[in-house]
Order: structure tokens, then sequence, then C-alpha cells
């Protein structure tokens, strides 16, 4: 092999690596945005007394949870490539508390949560991918802390939609694929060219 073909395989990885990370972004925006909007579309179902509503004394009503994940999102993603991810201004334990107290603050927080993810990584380049960053003084690479992330808040929408649910009732539209309904929902998306 020649230096010339060392320099053209060296390049070709190089290229290789890069439209990975950049699908690899892509992915991770397209999931964020997948699941900020299963909340949304939650939220826009209910009552504003539905928010706030609590199961019991122990459990988290939506308003609660969506405080807890704008806390946790504006940790996390505000100074990422170049501050730790549990900054010293968050309160954890204050977002379980109920402060919110109408649908606009609760969409407040949501957007500035989301908005400063979002922000977050746009700004990412592939390069910053393979950086270490911590979180609570542990290190992990980029990707390892959005995958952190992107298993995090998945949780939570879901808390968001069961709870969302179970509010809603008979009145409930399904997010996804409506009880019942897999064939006809199959059958249209394989009708597809």
């Amino acid at each position: 092999m020649q230096v010339g073909d060392c320099h053209a395989i060296a390049r070709n990885d190089a290229l290789l690596i890069y439209i990975v990370m950049e699908t690899y972004l892509n992915s991770v925006k397209k999931r964020f945005e997948g699941y900020k909007k299963l909340a949304e579309d939650t939220f826009a179902q209910l009552s504003d007394e539905g928010l706030f509503w609590q199961y019991n004394a122990e459990s988290n009503s939506i308003a609660i949870i969506v405080q807890h994940m704008a806390g946790n999102m504006l940790s996390r993603w505000t100074n990422l490539l170049t501050s730790d991810g549990e900054k010293e201004w968050r309160k954890r334990d204050e977002e379980f508390d109920n402060t919110i107290t109408t649908r606009q603050e609760l969409l407040h927080k949501w957007n500035e949560g989301w908005d400063c993810l979002l922000n977050a990584l746009n700004s990412l380049s592939e390069d910053d991918l393979s950086k270490t960053i911590y979180i609570r003084n542990e290190p992990h690479t980029v990707v390892d802390a959005i995958n952190r992330q992107l298993a995090h808040y998945p949780y939570h929408v879901g808390q968001i939609v069961f709870i969302g649910k179970m509010i809603a009732g008979e009145k409930w539209h399904s997010l996804s694929i409506a009880k019942g309904q897999s064939d006809e929902f199959n059958k249209e998306k394989f009708n597809k060219q």
C-alpha cells in the first residue's frame, strides 16, 4: 500500500465517521422532538385542573413532572461542553414542590427547558460528540450524556401520557395506534409508495 492509499483510506474513514455522527445528531433531535410533542398533545387534551391532579400525596402531577424535566434540562444542557451537568444553582428537591400554578407557567417552564436542550443540540458539531463532559462529577462522552437524557425524558413523558389517559378517561384521543386499529394502521402504511 502506498502513502496516497493510506491518505485516501483515512479521508474515507473520516468522512464515514462524520456522516455517522451527523446522522446520529439528526436522529437524536427527531426523537427528542417526538417525545416533546407527545407530552404537548397530552396537555392539549386536559383541562387546567387536570395538569395539577395528583393520584395521591406521594405521586406527581403533570405540572410537577414538567417542573422536574425543565429543571433537569436547564441544568444538563446549559454550557453542556464547559460545566458539570449538575449545576450548583439547581435545586432538584424543589422541582417536586407544587410551585407552578397555571397552564401558562407550565408551558413557559416546559418550553424554557426544551429550548435549552434543542439549542444545545443544534450547537454541537460532530467533533463534539466524542468529548468528555461531566454529570455530578462523573465523566461521560457527549454521546453517552445525550443517550442518558434520551432515556430519562421519555420515562417522564410516559408518566405524563399515562396520567393524561387516567384523567381523560373515555375522552382520551390516542397518541399512537388506537386500540384495535393495528391492522388498519399497517395497511395504510404499507399501501404508501
